[in-house]
């Protein structure tokens, strides 16, 4: 099905790739002549691979645009300079935390009255969908402050980035980068009936995920392939590409895109895109899509694939093997799924079709046609469907499809992107829970091990969690079923929209008042870097990865977003409980130095001595170490919330994403990485003298004194470092940056 090819590619028009033979010089060329290569350097205000990037529109949703409209009007924001959607899919139920969702709901109208935003209320749309429909355009870029921000399937390059990124753009800055390698991914074939998008993505996903091979790194689809997918097929691919760890992701756009802007009313923003015969490519995954089988993700990642067939044949031993391994990380030994083989098959407690990646058109259309004139049975198994905007709603109750649904027990719901991130249609103890949506990261569906409750998600399409829903629970693959499946025609009505929406864009009204609720605080007081920095070890992280929902978690901290110090409360509560405590405590010594207070007395006082330290030339901080931290949602509290505790550093192995690092930067502390997991403990003390000299001199290692058991040195590395990411380091976060 997928084929990885690890060196450097050759496309040939109407011959597909082939191993390169270029010299240095004709790549440098022949890199050009992708479809990825002209679009960046179209948005980028330098010339060269150092690409500072200027977006198009922008998006964020209610968990995130509170936090960057506040930073930005912070830092001096008088209006949205590029269009910037605030969505409301995230806290749209509003039932968490009296009414402090709604409170955030009521400033971002607010907000876009008077900076010039486009505001979509809650229930209109999940984020991404909107974006599809109302602002992609081919040779476009969007930058959004969700992970999922992908429209390449569009001809659009999208970035999911930290909230920090974006109010840059809302300041005039830009986005700077290192211009990224771009690989392959080569389509042909066609797949066969009961075979989805996420089928495809599972597949990809699993292929490429584990050793990096694309991270950071731009995917551009290409092949004769391409053409036997419909659009919203391949925008269900394309939204998962975030998984892969990619940076961004863009598509050869044809008369099937075409048809897309057209059907959308907005067929100026469509635009021939394809590579030049001879473009090089730094590697390729080859997918034949005809060869596609029904695919599952177990827990706990989207790259833990299976075909359903496989699974099904071996589910005894994969499911042990899936237990063994989740029951380590997630630290709960009793952990196991192996209850759920039973009665000759596995069976699932719910299934779920939802979000950007599930709720498409054609995903449920899809799912009717296979649970018509069936039912999913009264017994424990429940289905849930969430069609992804109101346009797509309206038609799908149109043509018929919500009373095939409905009639066959199934319930719909509005657009909502809870179930993604564990907000919605949270599973019982012991629950395993079938989703099309984007991730399965440990708890990500809501449960709560520190409670006694843990749940588990498996990612499949929506046809296969249908064909499921069909068998009572029973995991099924669509390809194992009979269905006549129809093709629907989408009719896309703007009235909807129109009706609804608040376009302000380029209306911004100065004297709008903004209405903040009691919930809604500005960011505490973070101080610039100190000649030196102490640290204290406040987590120390061994897991291979540590995701940002183990950083802070999605579900129960979402009614808090906007108040940085009640959020902070939640930090790793689900990986490291005792770290809030820890992290207070060095950040009650650090309140006690600015006070004026003597804090180079006790343990402290030899180390003081040793290295020259006073109160007025050191700071100190608390800091956590994992192995390769950030994997997963953009969302800048990951790396906030650490900050607001007093953290000052990030250890690391590696990072898993550049968005987590680019939050972690952003928010004033310094992304430190090391060769191996370091020799210290929890409770140790990492002195690093002229850490401000060494920022300011770009140098790429520092030397850090360890004071624990033992006394020892750390090389740490910094590398990397733009000239902008290191000033905002010294003055401490974004918003000081812009302030002095």
């Amino acid at each position: 099905m997928v084929n990885v090819i690890k060196n450097g590619v050759v496309y040939r028009q109407g011959k597909g790739l082939e191993i390169s033979q270029l010299n240095d010089e004709q790549i440098a060329a022949a890199r050009k002549k992708t479809i990825a290569y002209p679009i960046l350097t179209s948005h980028s205000t330098s010339d060269g691979d150092d690409l500072k990037i200027k977006f198009d529109a922008m998006a964020s949703h209610d968990i995130t645009y509170v936090g960057i409209i506040q930073t930005a009007r912070a830092s001096g924001l008088k209006e949205f300079p590029v269009p910037y959607v605030l969505t409301n899919c995230h806290n749209s139920l509003c039932a968490v935390g009296g009414t402090i969702n709604e409170d955030d709901h009521v400033f971002g109208l607010s907000a876009a009255k008077k900076y010039g935003g486009i505001y979509v209320p809650a229930h209109q749309a999940v984020i991404h969908s909107y974006m599809r429909e109302m602002m992609a355009g081919c040779g476009k870029m969007i930058i959004g402050s969700d992970s999922h921000t992908r429209y390449g399937a569009l001809g659009t390059m999208a970035v999911g980035e930290g909230g920090p990124e974006l109010v840059k753009q809302l300041l005039g800055r830009t986005y700077d980068i290192k211009r990224p390698g771009v690989i392959a991914v080569h389509l042909t074939g066609k797949p066969r009936a009961g075979i989805g998008p996420h089928d495809v993505a599972i597949a990809l996903i699993g292929a490429v995920f584990k050793d990096g091979f694309v991270k950071n790194k731009v995917l551009e689809f290409i092949g004769d392939g391409i053409a036997n997918l419909p659009i919203e097929f391949r925008n269900g691919i394309d939204v998962m590409t975030t998984e892969t760890t990619c940076l961004s992701s863009i598509w050869v756009t044809d008369e099937e895109t075409k048809r897309y802007y057209t059907l959308h009313g907005r067929s100026e923003d469509f635009k021939a895109l394809s590579p030049e015969d001879g473009a090089y490519y730094d590697g390729a995954v080859e997918i034949d899509l005809s060869k596609m089988e029904s695919m599952i993700a177990l827990p706990i990642h989207p790259s833990n694939a299976y075909t359903i067939k496989e699974f099904n044949a071996n589910a005894k031993d994969i499911l042990a093997e899936v237990s063994e391994k989740a029951a380590k990380e997630l630290g709960v030994p009793t952990f196991s799924l192996v209850d759920k083989y039973h009665d000759g098959g596995v069976w699932a407690d719910q299934g779920v079709i939802a979000g950007c990646a599930g709720g498409i058109f054609d995903n449920v259309c899809a799912a009717g046609d296979i649970l018509r004139g069936k039912s999913i049975g009264c017994e424990a198994f429940a289905l849930s469907v969430y069609p992804a905007s109101q346009p797509a709603y309206l038609q799908l109750i149109k043509n018929g499809i919500c009373a095939d649904l409905m009639s066959s027990g199934a319930t719909l719901r509005t657009a909502f992107c809870g179930p993604c991130f564990g907000a919605g249609d949270v599973p019982s103890n012991n629950g395993l829970s079938l989703r099309h949506t984007t991730r399965n990261f440990a708890n990500r569906e809501g449960s709560k091990p520190g409670e006694g409750q843990i749940a588990s998600v498996a990612l499949m399409d929506a046809r296969s969690i249908a064909a499921t829903a069909a068998c009572g629970g029973k995991i099924t693959a669509a390809t194992e079923i009979d269905v006549e499946y129809n093709t629907y025609e989408y009719k896309f009505d703007k009235s909807v929209y129109t009706n609804r929406v608040y376009f302000g864009y380029g209306k911004a009204n100065a004297e709008e008042k903004l209405i903040l609720g009691p919930n809604i605080t500005d960011w505490p007081e973070m101080v610039s870097l100190s000649d030196n920095l102490v640290l204290q070890v406040a987590s120390y992280i061994t897991d291979p990865v540590t995701t940002t929902d183990e950083l802070i978690p999605s579900g129960e901290s979402s009614s808090y977003r906007s108040n940085p110090h009640r959020l902070s409360e939640l930090t790793l509560s689900r990986k490291d409980p005792a770290y809030v405590g820890r992290a207070k405590s060095v950040r009650e010594v650090e309140y006690a130095r600015r006070d004026g207070k003597k804090i180079f007395d006790g343990e402290l006082s030899k180390i003081a001595e040793k290295h020259g330290l006073n109160e007025e030339n050191t700071v100190v901080g608390s800091v956590i170490f994992a192995n390769k931290p950030g994997d997963g949602s953009a969302r800048e509290q990951a790396a906030s919330c650490q900050r607001v505790l007093g953290g000052c550093a990030n250890i690391a192995v590696e990072y898993a994403t550049k968005r987590y690092r680019s939050n972690v930067i952003n928010w004033g502390m310094i992304p430190f990485t090391v060769d191996e997991a370091p020799d210290f403990s929890v409770g140790d003390y990492i002195v690093i003298p002229d850490i401000r000299k060494a920022v300011e001199n770009a140098l790429p290692t520092v030397t850090a004194f360890i004071y624990g058991e033992n006394e020892k040195t750390l090389e740490l590395t910094m590398p990397e470092l733009t000239d902008d990411e290191r000033k905002i380091i010294l003055a401490g976060c974004l918003i000081n940056f812009y302030k002095y």
